[in-house]
């Protein structure tokens, strides 16, 4: 069915936040999202923060009239924050509020658990409450004053269904016996954010920077390291501040001077201004200076020749392990999560909590030859010990 349009109270003084989060602060659960544009910033820009809790109404807050910063304490208080693909979310918090949830529910990541793929909230609110979201206008100004009607139902529909969605999402996580997992897994998305971004891994992000080799690779760290700290302190997008391309460019030829330095492809004088030169070429000579024990590599997805034929082996019965689990396969565990298994990384997602007994003891005990995979007609790929060692 349709979803009805609800009412929602809109907040827009400094006495009716203190109100809201007075009352908010009391429930043992409340249920969050936001809108934000970033587009021309690096920062997230907080336009409307969605606001409910157990028997109140919908709440929209302003942070365009009022200081947001005050929600911080309803974060930290004792209650569940139940939120929808928080990782953006989240995000937003720690800028506009210097916190984020100090408990936290994702529906997203909970549905995971319950055989769903990576669900958008209309999916799983039509799948799991039998309410048809109106898809709304995504590309809705939520800077605008005043807000249309229809864009305030839209963004208080993001919260409305959340605790129907918890309740279901909780009962079968129970029957299933993954609560749990669920909830590790919420708990290092949460924390995940709190740790921000490295500037010395940005340049990690940039494609024309994985062939570098030697001196070059340090120069593309420090000059990426930059422009990762320019970005956040003038509040504009990478890109705009230095373009992947010159990034690649200065790192391969590591510019002396600003003559050199204005030869770079993809450069020109507006990424200069305002002492970018200067910082652009201390940059390079840190990056020239840089030790090989303070150079960051990125991880090597590859592992050693002759465990390849393993890793598409157990790819495959990952796969199927998944679906008989009904389970998202991204949540049991990527390519990337196994080639690091393998790889004896100690921060490998398959080395720790449910799913190193579940998934990477399983995977040790056939690289060490104590099980082999076997085809089984009706039940697919299953591991048995193998004959000579059992």
């Amino acid at each position: 069915m349709n979803a009805p349009p609800m009412a929602a109270r809109w907040i827009a003084t400094a006495s009716e936040l203190d109100e809201v989060l007075d009352a908010a602060g009391t429930a043992e659960r409340y249920f969050l999202d936001t809108e934000f544009h970033r587009e021309r910033t690096y920062h997230p820009h907080l336009a409307l923060l969605q606001l409910t809790w157990p028997g109140a109404e919908t709440v929209l807050i302003d942070p365009l009239a009022v200081d947001a910063a005050p929600v911080a304490r309803l974060l930290t208080g004792p209650g569940l924050a139940v939120l929808h693909a928080a990782e953006q979310d989240l995000e937003v918090f720690e800028h506009v509020c210097g916190v984020v949830p100090v408990r936290m529910f994702d529906t997203q990541i909970a549905a995971g658990f319950c055989g769903f793929t990576t669900p958008s909230l209309a999916t799983l609110v039509e799948s799991l409450v039998g309410v048809h979201l109106s898809k709304g206008d995504r590309l809705t100004d939520w800077t605008a004053r005043p807000l249309s009607e229809s864009a305030k139902a839209y963004a208080a529909a993001d919260v409305d269904h959340l605790e129907q969605l918890h309740d279901e999402l909780t009962a079968r996580l129970q029957a299933s016996g993954r609560l749990a997992w669920a909830l590790d897994e919420c708990e290092l998305a949460r924390q995940r954010t709190r740790q921000g971004r490295d500037p010395d891994m940005a340049w990690w992000r940039i494609k024309e920077t994985r062939a570098l080799r030697g001196k070059a690779r340090g120069v593309a760290q420090a000059v990426a390291a930059w422009r990762e700290k320019r970005a956040s302190e003038v509040d504009q997008p990478v890109r705009q501040v230095l373009p992947d391309l010159a990034v690649a460019g200065i790192a391969h030829r590591a510019p002396r001077n600003g003559t050199e330095l204005r030869e770079i492809r993809g450069l020109d004088e507006r990424h200069l201004r305002k002492g970018a030169a200067e910082g652009i070429l201390a940059a390079v000579q840190r990056g020239i200076d840089l030790g090989p024990d303070d150079l960051r590599l990125p991880p090597v997805d590859d592992t050693d020749r002759s465990l390849r034929p393993a890793v598409t082996l157990l790819t495959a019965w990952l796969s199927q392990l998944a679906h008989d689990l009904h389970l998202d396969p991204t949540v049991l565990a990527t390519r990337g999560d196994l080639t690091a298994l393998l790889n004896g990384d100690p921060e490998a997602r398959l080395a720790r909590g449910w799913r190193a007994e579940l998934v990477g003891e399983p995977v040790r005990r056939m690289v060490d030859g104590e099980v082999a995979l076997a085809f089984e007609r009706g039940k697919g790929l299953v591991m048995e010990p193998r004959a000579s060692r059992a």
